[in-house]
């Protein structure tokens, strides 16, 4: 496979050097499509840079989490297909492939400790935005790290 012909992107093929996404992929069900996106707006060399949340032992997560309410709207995919459709699309794994969820697990502890030595929640934060939920939401996210439900993974591609 590779790129599509068009995009429905309002870009040039080959406009972009660069490409990022951050916790973006576990919320787009079309990952076929996503990915042959951004490689449509990147030019030859370009890189892809990713950091997104994979599926990982199997078992069934912990809902909420901050992507998620339920399973019907949660797109994990395991890492190698993820990386397999990222290839597929034609990408090239060039740079970096690195799984990061000890991490992440060891990100939580730090914040565990920093807000149990607070007396109240921060006045601006991620909470704003996220509502109510998010304790609850982020204790499952920590929960299916350390339960290996779910990983993280780091990955620098490139557009040959």
């Amino acid at each position: 496979m590779s790129a599509p012909r068009h995009s429905a992107l309002p870009y040039d093929n080959g406009r972009f050097d660069v490409a990022w996404t951050q916790h973006v992929a576990m919320n787009i069900q079309d990952r076929t499509r996503l990915y042959g996106e951004v490689y449509w707006v990147l030019r030859g060399g370009g890189r892809f840079a990713i950091y997104d949340v994979v599926a990982g032992s199997g078992d069934a997560l912990h809902f909420p989490v901050p992507w998620a309410r339920g399973p019907d709207t949660s797109f994990l995919v395991t890492p190698r297909a993820m990386q397999e459709v990222l290839e597929q699309t034609g990408f090239r794994v060039v740079v970096s492939w690195i799984d990061r969820t000890e991490d992440g697990i060891a990100w939580f502890d730090q914040q565990l400790h920093a807000h149990v030595s607070q007396s109240s929640a921060p006045i601006l934060g991620i909470h704003i935005a996220m509502g109510p939920d998010f304790p609850h939401m982020s204790a499952n996210l920590s929960r299916n790290l350390r339960e290996r439900r779910i990983g993280l993974i780091q990955a620098v591609l490139e557009k040959p």
